[in-house]
């Protein structure tokens, strides 16, 4: 018998797309140009920053300061962040709205800036419709640090052991099972319901 009773989701590439990619095409016709700038120029760990809590026009600032060369792309990081994200992922929107109409209380863990996660949730209502949210740059903590999942356990008094996260990071699934979570990294939506079938939650 399962004991998994509580869902938490990731938002980006799990319930919307995150796709860089889409948006710095329109700057570099050639892909390993664009490659060499996403990964020097707007690296992730720059942008793990924002998501940790530095504010976002204080992040574009420090890197058009560094690369003034790259200014325009850079500032399309903020002011055309919405290109990155073309859309929601509707096979994982439908799997929700099916665990929420049969009871299953769903959370959601993201690594998320404040300004970014203001605005998107205006975009996609259904990523504000959960029990609880744990949102990185408001906690100041980033997946996969173990003290973010405590936190959700903890404030919202559950047993881990009771808890699936998803999320398509491996190093976040890890993160979520060193602290005693059920947890599978999303590859797509149909193996995401044969994943909750095998924990006791079928959504077909």
């Amino acid at each position: 018998m399962s004991t998994i009773t509580n869902v938490v989701f990731d938002f980006g590439n799990v319930l919307i797309r995150w796709d860089p990619k889409r948006l710095y095409g329109q700057f570099f016709s050639d892909p390993a140009k664009r490659d060499w700038f996403l990964e020097e120029i707007v690296a992730d760990a720059w942008n793990r920053e924002m998501d940790r809590g530095q504010p976002f026009a204080e992040g574009i600032a420090e890197r058009v300061a560094a690369f003034p060369e790259w200014e325009t792309e850079i500032r399309a990081w903020s002011d055309r962040w919405h290109e990155m994200v073309p859309g929601a992922i509707e096979g994982t929107v439908a799997i929700r709205a099916t665990l929420r109409a049969r009871g299953v209380p769903l959370y959601a863990i993201t690594n998320f800036s404040a300004e970014k996660y203001a605005e998107v949730i205006v975009r996609f209502p259904f990523l504000a419709d959960f029990v609880d949210t744990v949102v990185s740059a408001h906690e100041k903590l980033l997946k996969p640090d173990p003290a973010i999942y405590r936190l959700l356990i903890e404030r919202n008094h559950l047993d881990p052991a009771t808890c699936l996260f998803i999320d398509d990071v491996p190093a976040n699934v890890e993160g979520a099972r060193a602290v005693g979570m059920a947890a599978v990294h999303f590859v797509s939506p149909e193996r995401l319901a044969l994943d909750l079938a095998a924990h006791g939650l079928p959504v077909d």
